[in-house]
């Protein structure tokens, strides 16, 4: 079977920079919009910039959730949730009001609270990750390095089995989750 990535287009990212860097790493893949476009997709990719409450109206347009569901949970097929996209993962969300989210991973997508005052948020810029148990995400790559954060809101898990990574801001947050098949990280890869 040939390698089919697609990636999600719900109108909350900037696709062309994701496409391209999974071009990079060989990937044939396919910027999709309509649930039927999701058939055959061998990875999926959900990326994401913006407000939780938006994110969620945009996904559930034209039974995309329904499709995702089939695809992720009968048919195995891995899923990577970045940014917002990893936030849509969890029971529900608080920015732009409380709203149900994807359900895939036990927990919620709470706005994040300065520890000391020298923390700005948005929390915006180069930032560690630290590793909290072995993952595939994070195969050949040191831990504590470096990746690219855009956000004020972070997923609270209820499951700690489902943490991977965390970085240390704001108090501390989960950068990235993994169970069984369905992945996500903060930060922007």
């Amino acid at each position: 079977m040939l390698n089919k990535t697609v990636i999600i287009d719900y109108g909350m990212s900037n696709l062309d920079s994701i496409k391209r860097a999974l071009e990079e790493c060989g990937a044939n893949v396919s910027v999709v919009s309509q649930a039927d476009d999701l058939k055959g997709a061998t990875h999926i990719v959900l990326p994401g910039v913006g407000a939780f409450n938006e994110g969620m109206r945009n996904l559930l347009k034209g039974n995309t959730v329904s499709e995702l569901n089939d695809l992720v949970f009968k048919k195995g097929v891995p899923f990577l949730g970045i940014c917002l996209g990893m936030q849509l993962l969890v029971d529900k969300g608080f920015e732009g009001g409380e709203t149900a989210g994807l359900g895939w991973i036990k927990g919620e997508t709470k706005q994040m609270i300065k520890k000391i005052e020298t923390e700005r948020l948005p929390h915006v810029g180069w930032d560690q990750v630290s590793y909290k148990k072995d993952s595939v995400l994070f195969k050949d790559i040191p831990e504590n390095t470096d990746f690219y954060f855009v956000h004020s809101y972070h997923v609270v898990c209820e499951d700690i089995s489902d943490i991977v990574a965390y970085t240390n801001y704001c108090d501390g947050f989960v950068s990235a989750v993994e169970k069984n098949n369905i992945f996500g990280v903060q930060f922007h890869p």
